[in-house]
């Protein structure tokens, strides 16, 4: 089975390179490289261009966000299997996509593992442990969520289901994980390794009022499907992350 990696980027000149040899190093055989670059006005397409030879599809190019280049990279993908990896994470280690790839067994559509907030400059300083867990129907409704560095689906659930929604801003990659595993009750398996070594940040954490926009868009990825969550799902959401702070 093939699988195809896909890295979104803009202005990403710091940790590309990091990104791209953790993908590169991995030691599975069939893998399928794609890097959507929002047309940066750094370094960050000449960095790209070093690695040529090994990446099979690089598109650049002025987008409408995150989401809209993740989707640009769907579009193009031949893999089984997709995997998204952010410009400024890296995969735990060369294993990672063999062992994602070995849990696709038949009637697998979605696999997905743990994942490890680190220090911006310093991978090997962890200050967040998300450990997932197993998923069960109506879990979101307790504020949980699969870390999406740490989700891979199969190319025909986005066919059959849809990709990201970007009227939902930093909110559409939990709507896209609500719609496959909690509408469509995907067929899943947890994978309690960690995947993704993820380096602080993000654009729905870096400020309260970011995280206020967020919740809201996350309510209305419910509102979407016409199915309501708890009142106290979207205070749970945030709660939820304090045990993975305090594991450190």
């Amino acid at each position: 089975m093939k699988v195809s990696i896909i890295t979104v980027c803009y202005n990403a000149e710091k940790y590309i390179k990091d990104t791209i040899e953790s993908v590169l190093e991995q030691d599975y055989p069939d893998i399928e490289y794609i890097i959507i670059d929002g047309a940066s006005t750094d370094q960050t397409l000449n960095i790209i261009q070093n690695f040529n030879d090994r990446i099979d599809c690089l598109i650049s190019e002025k987008d409408k966000g995150i989401y809209d280049a993740m989707n640009k990279g769907i579009a193009k993908a031949t893999g089984d299997v997709i995997g998204i990896l952010n410009a400024d994470d890296v995969y735990e280690n060369q294993y990672v996509i063999s062992l994602i790839m070995q849990s696709f067994t038949d009637g697998v559509s979605i696999v997905y593992g743990d994942i490890e907030y680190v220090k911006q400059d310093d991978l090997s300083k962890v200050v967040r442990k998300w450990r997932a867990g197993k998923y069960i129907h109506g879990k979101f409704k307790w504020g949980w969520m699969p870390p999406h560095p740490g989700f891979f689906i199969k190319k025909s659930s986005y066919k059959e289901y849809g990709v990201y929604h970007l009227h939902l801003a930093t909110s559409a990659d939990y709507e896209l994980m609500l719609r496959m595993l909690e509408v469509n009750q995907l067929s899943n398996k947890y994978l309690p390794k960690t995947i993704t070594r993820m380096r602080i940040g993000g654009a729905s954490n870096v400020s309260l009022s970011n995280r206020w926009r967020a919740n809201r868009n996350d309510k209305k990825a419910w509102d979407e499907h016409d199915i309501s969550p708890y009142w106290f799902t979207f205070i749970l959401k945030p709660i939820r992350k304090l045990p993975q702070l305090l594991r450190i």
